[in-house]
């Protein structure tokens, strides 16, 4: 650690180099500082305006995001506004204690267990009964008002809130407004308004409102304050606009900033000045200087902080200078404790590395690394990889033989990365093997993981998995899906193609969860690819991400690929699509390839 040496000041009085040439430089900063004034403050305004109009911008874009990230937010939004009276609503949502809407979220579960909250269409909520589609709603508001009050409080916004209106922009019908921490919610002015508030608004308001959904957004001041209004989407044919408000105090403070900063820029030209001062500074400074240069060269050749006390001791001048030689000598001698304590910590450093190399080794002993996997197996191929984002990661594969006529497929993504995640992964991979060699339904293999992870489990981290077991005999693939991406599937002769299949929810989520399995028929020629979502959420440096579609394409792009082929094709376009973007999360792919059942080994 770098420790800087106090020096005590000390009390004879200082001519300091400042006040010898004020005098000077003062006049240039008036007569220049005058010059640059109002043409920096005039510039100031309309850059403070465009910076302002900018976040608000990104700022509505979130919320909306936050809003329209539920497939079925229109009929929320319809919901929210013709029922305000009937919800009854949890704000300010804590989802690590237990609360009202969990239990909601419990209730919900019991009656439509097919359900996902998180995605579930109109459609789907259409099917549900008046008192669950209500539940529904009241779950909804109470997340996305949560959402909304940390990005309020992310930002620093005075106001964040979501209104509808008609198509006099008279009033709004307050849909959601973002709170501080301890605020009050109410419907008096300056609280934080609740669900169903209608308020009827100035024509100013008015004004910005008609013009942010003939534009999509529009920025006006109205008083002391600064509204900002987007448009949303309209819903049973009333606008729905994000609104925000801005203080014109912090505003125009911003603006005086602006300005001074630019008008002590125009100080550069007080260069002009200093020659005129040439004389005095070489006899005060320059000689000084120049001693306390030629030190300092001479500690960057032979780092001895001892030389350069002995050495600055006869600088005594009374002014800046002394201080700085002072601070020199102190400098040297902590950049000697510094280099000490960094040599200390390099070889920790590397001690670490070290570990987390050994980490990775061991991480990758325990993961199926040999191909081909099976070489006396002629009924199928099987390929797979995995690149952690880290030294160690937290996704993982697995393919083993359960007996001679069923292989069992793995493949995982563990939340987080890093160390916790591939310690995470460790036991993950032993208990979904140990529960899928007792010969199980795949259903029953997840389900007995879930139960065995969520036992223990105060982290809370969670697990996506894909799992599928093979009848080499038949062809026929039982899986079942825990959160996990889509697998693809290619028919011989055909293309690869997402297999949409129902997912469970994730390993280690909630306990005495149920999953179920289905059954794919594979024919000889016929191949399928599971992969985790790093594949898919590659992104490249304006933060594109790779998708689904490029991946399938570059599956498609090789004819009738091995499965070493396809992984290795997906991984090049990847890397093509990413350039020299880091990669931020694990990439793992499995690839099988079903050739049929071997008739001498049936035979034998």
């Amino acid at each position: 650690m770098l420790t800087l040496v106090h020096m005590e000041p000390t009390t004879k009085k200082k001519r300091g180099i400042l006040r010898q040439i004020s005098m000077l430089f003062a006049l240039g900063v008036i007569l220049i500082g005058l010059l640059t004034f109002f043409s920096q403050y005039t510039l100031a305004i309309s850059t403070v305006r465009r910076q302002t109009e900018a976040f608000a911008s990104t700022v509505s874009r979130e919320t909306a995001q936050a809003v329209t990230e539920y497939p079925a937010y229109q009929w929320l939004i319809h919901y929210w506004h013709t029922h305000p009276d009937e919800m009854e609503i949890e704000y300010d949502v804590d989802y690590k204690s237990d609360t009202i809407t969990k239990e909601k979220c419990e209730l919900l579960h019991k009656h439509a267990p097919e359900l996902e909250l998180k995605y579930a269409t109109e459609a789907e909520i259409r099917l549900l009964s008046e008192a669950d589609q209500k539940l529904y709603a009241e779950i909804a508001y109470s997340w996305l008002i949560t959402r909304v009050d940390q990005i309020k409080q992310s930002y620093g916004i005075d106001y964040l809130f979501c209104v509808i209106t008609d198509d006099t922009y008279k009033k709004q019908f307050f849909l959601f407004s973002g709170a501080d921490p301890g605020a009050i919610r109410g419907t008096n002015y300056e609280e934080v308004y609740t669900l169903g508030v209608d308020i009827e608004v100035a024509e100013s308001q008015q004004e910005a409102m008609k013009n942010a959904v003939a534009t999509s957004s529009y920025l006006t001041d109205a008083g002391d304050y600064m509204d900002y209004y987007s448009y949303l989407d309209t819903v049973a044919g009333h606008p729905v606009l994000i609104g925000m408000t801005y203080s014109l105090t912090a505003l125009n403070n911003e603006v005086g900033i602006i300005t001074r900063n630019g008008s002590l820029a125009a100080m550069a030209f007080l260069i002009i000045l200093s020659l005129l001062c040439l004389g005095l500074l070489a006899v005060l400074v320059l000689i000084p200087l120049k001693k306390i240069q030629v030190n300092i060269r001479n500690y960057r050749d032979n780092k001895n902080s001892k030389e350069v006390r002995e050495n600055l001791a006869s600088v005594q001048t009374d002014n800046e200078i002394g201080e700085l030689s002072e601070d020199i000598i102190a400098l040297t001698e902590a950049i000697d404790k510094y280099v000490t304590e960094n040599n200390r910590i390099t070889a920790e450093k590397e001690r670490i590395s070290t570990e987390l190399d050994m980490a990775r080794q061991i991480q990758e002993s325990m993961l199926p690394s040999i191909f081909p996997a099976f070489p006396e197996r002629k009924e199928f191929d099987v390929y797979a990889t995995m690149e952690p984002a880290r030294e160690v990661g937290g996704d993982f594969y697995d393919f083993f033989l359960i007996d001679s006529d069923h292989l069992c497929l793995v493949i995982a993504d563990v939340s987080g990365k890093g160390i916790p995640a591939a310690l995470f992964m460790m036991i993950s991979k032993i208990i979904l093997q140990s529960c899928a060699m007792l010969g199980q339904s795949v259903a029953d293999i997840l389900t007995k993981t879930n139960e065995a992870i969520c036992s223990n489990n105060e982290l809370e981290m969670f697990i996506t998995v894909w799992v599928g077991v093979l009848e080499l005999s038949t062809g026929k693939l039982t899986a079942a899906n825990a959160g996990h991406e889509f697998p693809a599937i290619q028919r011989k002769g055909g293309k690869f193609e997402l297999y949409k299949d129902r997912h469970g929810f994730v390993i280690g989520g909630m306990k005495d969860m149920k999953y179920k399995d289905y059954e794919i028929q594979l024919h000889p020629g016929d191949k399928i690819f599971v992969y985790t979502d790093g594949i898919t959420e590659a992104m490249d440096a304006e933060k594109n991400m790779f998708g689904t579609s490029r991946m399938l394409d570059a599956l498609n792009s090789v004819n009738d690929p091995s499965p070493e082929t396809a992984l290795k094709t997906v991984r090049e376009s990847i890397r093509v699509f990413v350039k020299d973007t880091e990669q931020f999360d694990d990439m793992t792919m499995l690839c099988l390839e079903y050739s049929g059942p071997d008739t001498i080994n049936s035979a034998s």
